[in-house]
């Protein structure tokens, strides 16, 4: 809490959820979640649970080339990182479960870090894929709905963004011995004697997490896997809303799950509050459905995701004997400055 980044989020969270909830009637918005049937969640957490056992198997997956994990084992570390984005800012557990991996399994972290990276990157071509899908429909997002500025040049410059970061991960990839040279090159010229070292030897570590994206049938594996931890992940979505008076398309909920997604990049406070609910109201506001339940759907649909994988994460991070120390929590936060 005494770091900038953390009351930067906190203020862009307050920011959010201000949009979010200027105008909104809460005796509507009460009534709305008193008359929700919240049984349908349990279907939800279920195939939720299902696309976090496929991300455990993407990552196995993508770490093949360095160590043969089976996915088993990285469920537990999995699902112990995504609590830690959860709980922490600034995605920390992303390096939490990178830390743990090396902990447990003996692979250098900046390896893990780079197949984590290209999970991202994967997610987010996947999330404007579903953004693309719904292109005419992204005209409705005009600031009656709620939605501040044009969603339509967000997603054509994170389009950009991804895409030219996937090129040159698969260029990193393909001509590894070239990065090296361009690598060294760079290191040598530009960076203090006393780092170069230590950064030299990040950097092919690095790239040998990258070694899974030498093969074509490899990166389509990878976009197909995230294609169904996406499309899993809206199946959960439209099990929420069944708890709900309301009704949207399938492709409704994935331009959602979509834009809300790419929303959760911008930093916020712990948990993503505000980045994910002001946008997801937005969407269905602009689809016609009340404010009141397109809010009352989004707590509990947001809330609904972040505490099963939370406790469990929690549970796992316990059972594994596994202790949110000192020692810990400097080794995360050194890693990931």
């Amino acid at each position: 809490m005494k770091r900038w980044e953390f009351w930067l989020g906190v203020l862009v969270s307050i920011l959010f959820l201000w949009l979010a909830l200027r105008g909104l009637h809460l005796d509507d918005f009460w009534s709305a979640l008193q008359t929700a049937n919240y049984w349908w969640l349990l279907p939800g957490v279920g195939v939720y649970f299902i696309g976090v056992w496929v991300r455990a198997w993407r990552w196995h997956y993508l770490l093949g080339p360095i160590k043969k994990i089976s996915t088993r084992e990285m469920f537990p570390i999995t699902t112990i990182g995504y609590m830690g984005n959860n709980i922490y800012p600034a995605r920390a557990g992303e390096v939490l479960r990178a830390v743990i991996l090396k902990r447990k399994q003996g692979v250098p972290v900046s390896a893990s870090l780079a197949t984590i990276i290209v999970e991202r990157i994967f997610d987010g071509v996947v999330m404007l894929a579903f953004v693309f899908v719904n292109l005419p429909e992204l005209a409705k997002l005009t600031a009656d709905s709620g939605f501040v500025g044009n969603i339509q040049d967000v997603a054509i410059y994170g389009t950009l963004a991804f895409f030219s970061a996937l090129v040159i991960f698969l260029l990193a990839a393909m001509f590894p011995q070239v990065t090296v040279r361009v690598g060294d090159w760079f290191i040598q010229r530009v960076v203090p004697l006393r780092w170069r070292e230590k950064l030299t030897g990040f950097m092919h570590k690095f790239l040998s997490g990258l070694a899974s994206l030498r093969s074509p049938l490899n990166i389509l594996m990878v976009f197909f896997t995230s294609l169904i931890i996406w499309l899993l992940e809206t199946l959960k979505y439209w099990f929420v809303m069944h708890a709900f008076p309301f009704e949207v398309s399938f492709f409704a909920l994935m331009l959602m799950n979509g834009i809300v997604n790419l929303a959760t990049t911008i930093p916020s406070a712990p948990g993503y509050i505000g980045t994910f609910d002001a946008p997801g109201i937005a969407v269905l506001s602009a689809y016609g459905v009340d404010q009141a339940m397109a809010t009352g759907y989004t707590l509990v649909l947001h809330v609904a995701l972040w505490v099963p994988i939370t406790l469990l994460g929690a549970w796992f991070l316990t059972h594994e004997g596994i202790k949110w120390s000192d020692t810990l929590r400097a080794e995360t936060v050194e890693k990931e400055q």
